[in-house]
């Protein structure tokens, strides 16, 4: 993993206990799931916005909140970005048709 994705993975966890009045992510762990997925669906509405406006620095700059975003939910559910990683790494080299095949099986 990324040292990046590392050190904000180790933040957003020490926001868990933090007074929602001090972080803003400690006030979206305090307003509880509902509160993270709107933001999730909001950023990544968001990203398309940029992406049909074809501008890079918003698109890039959109793409950053909404993975930030996605890393809170991760967290919230006790869950690792490495953990993502690594079912990407499971995926390389297959196809998307192959892997969406797989999924169907399951």
């Amino acid at each position: 993993m990324s040292n990046t994705l590392e050190k904000l993975s180790a933040v957003l966890e020490e926001r868990k206990g933090a007074d929602p009045e001090s972080s803003y992510v400690a006030k979206l762990y305090h307003k509880g799931l509902d509160a993270i997925l709107k933001k999730i669906g909001e950023e990544a509405t968001e990203t398309v916005m940029a992406a049909k406006d074809g501008d890079p620095e918003k698109i890039i700059y959109e793409v950053a909140d909404l993975w930030f975003h996605t890393l809170v939910l991760l967290k919230q559910q006790n869950l690792e970005p490495q953990q993502v990683l690594d079912e990407l790494e499971r995926r390389f080299g297959l196809s998307g048709l192959e892997e969406k095949a797989r999924r169907k099986e399951q």
